[in-house]
This record gives structure tokens, C-alpha cells and sequence, in this order.
């Protein structure tokens, strides 16, 4: 449980110590296993998280958690689309989970339909082993991919749906943020007010979930700074959740601060481990590219729009994003 806090808060190198004594008083743990391939994995430690799901294999032992690991690892080391995992042959407990990792998949390479497909299952899943948090978290994690894509309605929509189901402290955090993304500043602030009653004292809430979605809606309101100083109290904790680093970094680019931007889309291209197959993994070379042109640095801004739009070379025409950012590499040539 003390690893489980530190991974919480985004520190892994501590969470990889307690993970290992952990081990080493239950050597035939598949959980154990699972947690510390996790950790290696945030770390980017790919080498090492391999040789470690091997001699789980080896040993015979098997958990979900751990079949979740390998998933991300397979990812990391390939990522390519269409790495379908045989879902229908996992048991009920690891396939709602799975489902969600490949509507995650189909996204960060520029789907918008298959991954909608993919969540309703998940969700369809999560309910029919009544676990209705699980379900509502996924619905609210398929509006912020919404929003962040610029799907503004499809976004309101799917995080109402979340809050109508059960309005858990996650799904709540993630429901807020796509909706302040999309704009509804006013449902949006609902959430931050509810999080802030409900959860006073929840460290995760105080120094992540309230300013991430406070800094979304500073920048709704074309005030770059205070964004960037309500994400201050969140920077020792940034690795549990990178999407505070990637606000900050779009706060520097409204404020025309080029450089600041570029480290901060920078260290979330850097953090692979941690960010798997999340949208802003996608999403932060756009940020670096659009850096870059702010700096008038244009060889390194083509180099990453050609980044983005590599990784989205099949991605479905009409999503809003893609389109701006087709738009926005025209003008550099």
C-alpha cells in the first residue's frame, strides 16, 4: 500500500523500492509482479519490464493487473495501429479494462469512431460485472478525448452521461476537465466546486484534479498567467497526471512564451512510460510544432507538425484538430 500511495503522487523510484520489498516478502505474487513491471514501465524502463514479465511467465503466474502491463508495454515497444489484443478471450474482469486501452489506441492514432465504439463497450462491460464507477470513468474519459480533439458537443454529452451514472471523485476530475476543455465553463467550475466539498482534504484533489481544471478555465478565459500559477502547487506531483504539464505548456503558448512551451510538451513526449497511449501523447508534438512556430524556429516547427502528422497519417479526416493543424503546416511551407 505505501508503493500504491507513491505511484499515486507520481513518485516511482520510491514506489519501485516498496514494490520490490513487497516481492520479496511474497515472491509468488502475480500482483506483486504486475505493480513492479508498472512502475518500470512509468519509468521507461521497457528492458527491464520485459525480462520481468518473462520470469513471471516462467514461474507460472498470472494476474489481471498484470495482462493490463503487458498491454502497455506491447504498445510502448510497437505502437502501431491495429495491435488488437483478443479481448473476447479475456475473463469479464480484464476485458472492459482492455476495451478502453484499444478505444485509447484507436484515438492517439486519429480515430474518433472506432474508439467511440470501443468505450461504449467498455462501458457496456464495466456494467455487466456491476462495477458502475469503472463504467462512469470510461464515459468520462471518451469526453475529455472528445474535447481535446475539439468535439465539443460529443464531449458535453459524454461527460453528462458520466456525471448521470456515478459521480465518483475520478469520474468527476475528468468529467470537469472535458468540459472546461469544451468551453462549458459553467458545469465545468460545478465540478471543481463539488470536488473541492466533497473531497477537502483528498491530496490527489487539492494539488491535481481542482488546479488542472482551474488552469483549463483560466485559459478559457484568455488569462495564460493565471493558469500558470494555479498549476504551480501541482508541479511536485506532475508525473501522477501529465496532463498539468501539458496545460502549462498550452498556457505558455497563449502567453507567447515559445520556449516555456516547448520544454513543458517536451517532457510529456518524454514521459512515454507514463503517458502509454493517452491523447496528450499524440497531442504534446502538435504543442512542440506550435512552440516552434511561435518562435519562428520553422524547420523545427515542420519537424513536428510532420511528427503529428506521421502518427495521424490515417486518422479520421473530420475530426477538428487534425484539420486546424493540416492548416497550420500549410502556412509554413
Amino acid at each position: 500500500m505505501l508503493a500504491v500511495t507513491y505511484s499515486d503522487l507520481g513518485q516511482f523510484d520510491d514506489a519501485m523500492g516498496a514494490f520490490r520489498e513487497s516481492l520479496h516478502l511474497e515472491p509468488h505474487s502475480a500482483l506483486a509482479y504486475g505493480d513492479l513491471v508498472d512502475s518500470y514501465l512509468a519509468l521507461n524502463h521497457l528492458k527491464e519490464a520485459r525480462a520481468m514479465i518473462e520470469e513471471v511467465h516462467a514461474k507460472g503466474l498470472d494476474s489481471s493487473f498484470l495482462r493490463l502491463n503487458v498491454y502497455k508495454l506491447h504498445f510502448l515497444e510497437n505502437a502501431a495501429p491495429g495491435m488488437a489484443h483478443p479481448v473476447a478471450s479475456e475473463p469479464l474482469e480484464v476485458e472492459h479494462d482492455l476495451l478502453e486501452f484499444e478505444a485509447r489506441t484507436a484515438a492517439y492514432f486519429g480515430g474518433i469512431r472506432s474508439p467511440r465504439e470501443f468505450s461504449r463497450r467498455a462501458v457496456t462491460s464495466a456494467e455487466q460485472g456491476e462495477e458502475r464507477e469503472v463504467a462512469s470513468a470510461y464515459e468520462a474519459e471518451a469526453a475529455l478525448r472528445e474535447s481535446l480533439f475539439g468535439n465539443g458537443a460529443e464531449a458535453r454529452e459524454q461527460a453528462k452521461a458520466a456525471l448521470g451514472r456515478l459521480k465518483g471523485r475520478d469520474v468527476e476530475y475528468l468529467a470537469g476537465l472535458a468540459l472546461a476543455t469544451a468551453g462549458d465553463a459553467m458545469n465545468a467550475q460545478a465540478q471543481v466546486d463539488d470536488l473541492e466539498t466533497r473531497f477537502r482534504e483528498d491530496t490527489l484533489v487539492r494539488f491535481i484534479y481542482l488546479p488542472t481544471i482551474r488552469a483549463q478555465l483560466a485559459l478559457n478565459a484568455r488569462n495564460p498567467a493565471k493558469a500558470i500559477q494555479v498549476l504551480q502547487c501541482a508541479a511536485p506531483y506532475e508525473r501522477a497526471d501529465m496532463h498539468t504539464v501539458y496545460l502549462r505548456g498550452q498556457a505558455y503558448l497563449v502567453s507567447n512564451s515559445g520556449g516555456e512551451a516547448a520544454l513543458e510538451f517536451q517532457k510529456v513526449l518524454d514521459h512515454r512510460g507514463l503517458i502509454v497511449n493517452l491523447p496528450i501523447g499524440v497531442l504534446a508534438h502538435l504543442g512542440l510544432a506550435r512552440a516552434y512556430a511561435s518562435q519562428r524556429d520553422i524547420p523545427k516547427a515542420r519537424a513536428a507538425y510532420q511528427d503529428f502528422l506521421s502518427v495521424w497519417k490515417d486518422a479520421d479526416p473530420d475530426i477538428p484538430i487534425l484539420k486546424q493543424a493540416k492548416a497550420e503546416y500549410a502556412r509554413l511551407q
